[in-house]
């Protein structure tokens, strides 16, 4: 017996009447699924359920355009087309024939699938792969190219077939408008997880003491003006049947753009050429005229007004860049700066190396659980000073 598995139910909008409402993945980096599951329930996504590398949810097409346009954190959003059941790969050919790949697929867009098998039968995934290949050739005229935008997802386990759409196409982290970057920057997915671990308010001043090319603080300004993370780009959505160019034209629409008096958001680096490419970084994000970049030794360090705020940076850690043993004097002059001018503030440390957050002599209060950075597992240490 073969079946589908994809459930109706009845839609808020008329564009979605006739959608059904799918199993969605919003993928995110391991160890950030209860902050992307807070930034889901910000946003009134339902049927939420952290799993390990992301957090499932559900929603129409309308909700998968929106998740993508409007997440900070998550790296991709995952459609759930149907699943069934092949225990040799003759089975997978006949079921993925019968798949209903003409209700989703244009013929015009190149395709590419991609194949994980575990617990299963069949084990082959190249086999397995090109069988599902042949199935949309076939029956939508798609060419199948390594290249193409539009990825396929199959994970076969225990014999269940699960056929998923990748509905972004470049990661989530590509908000359009980084072209200028130093060594190791911080992707804005990323930056966006960790501001909102330490409590960002965009009332209070923040300040980045190593900015590199200014991820934090433009996260932090788009942040403070309500401006969509995806507003900018392109997503593999765009190229699918059920898209609807006017409707999605509604969800960019849907910024709640918060005007404010004052926002203080300032960004220091000792490197003249990290302070130009975060200049020019939020020039091309219409945030350069809330953001404040200067060359400035964490030495020279202070807080600009009496207000209390966040100081969040990333600084070198050993294994990402230069000598570990070199930066234990840095550290402890982070410690030293922080805790005689910023009583009061709050402190998001990002670093790969525990003994490093130790040297600053900083009584941390919470430690998150490793994230993958770069290929190396960072934490963020927080603490209020």
């Amino acid at each position: 017996m073969i079946f589908f598995k994809e459930t109706s139910f009845s839609s808020r909008s008329n564009f979605i009447a006739e959608q059904s409402k799918f199993e969605l993945l919003a993928v995110c980096s391991p160890g950030l699924e209860k902050v992307l599951s807070k930034e889901l329930q910000e946003l009134k996504f339902q049927n939420l359920m952290p799993i390990t590398g992301g957090v499932e949810f559900s929603g129409d097409w309308f909700q998968v355009w929106r998740a993508n346009v409007h997440l900070r954190t998550a790296t991709r959003i995952l459609v759930r087309l149907g699943e069934f059941y092949a225990v040799h790969l003759a089975q997978l050919d006949k079921r993925a024939c019968k798949f209903p790949w003409p209700k989703y697929l244009q013929a015009q867009h190149p395709v590419r699938v991609e194949v994980v098998s575990k617990k299963s039968k069949i084990y082959h995934a190249r086999a397995a792969a090109e069988r599902i290949e042949n199935a949309i050739v076939n029956s939508v005229g798609n060419r199948i190219s390594k290249d193409a935008d539009i990825c396929i997802k199959v994970r076969i386990e225990k014999n269940l077939v699960k056929i998923s759409i990748d509905s972004t196409g470049e990661g989530l982290h590509k908000r359009g408008y980084k072209s200028f970057t130093g060594k190791a920057p911080m992707r804005e997915t990323l930056a966006s997880a960790f501001l909102k671990m330490c409590d960002f308010d965009p009332a209070q001043p923040l300040i980045d003491p190593m900015c590199g090319s200014g991820t934090f603080v433009i996260e932090a300004a788009e942040i403070a003006i309500g401006g969509a993370p995806g507003r900018r780009r392109d997503f593999s959505f765009q190229k699918l049947k059920s898209f609807d160019p006017n409707v999605f034209k509604m969800i960019l629409k849907d910024q709640k753009l918060i005007p404010r008096l004052e926002i203080n958001l300032f960004g220091y680096d000792r490197d003249n050429g990290a302070i130009k490419n975060s200049i020019k970084n939020s020039e091309l994000a219409n945030v350069s005229h809330i953001t404040n970049f200067a060359s400035q030794s964490i030495s020279d360090l202070s807080p600009l007004s009496n207000q209390c705020g966040l100081v969040i940076f990333n600084p070198p850690y050993g294994g990402r860049i230069g000598d570990k043993k070199t930066l234990y004097a840095l550290y402890a002059k982070i410690g030293m700066v922080l805790k005689s001018k910023f009583n009061g503030w709050r402190v998001g440390l990002i670093t790969a190396d525990g003994l490093l957050a130790q040297t600053t002599q900083i009584k941390f209060s919470f430690v998150s659980e490793p994230i993958n950075h770069g290929g190396l597992k960072v934490r963020c240490y927080f603490a209020t000073l």
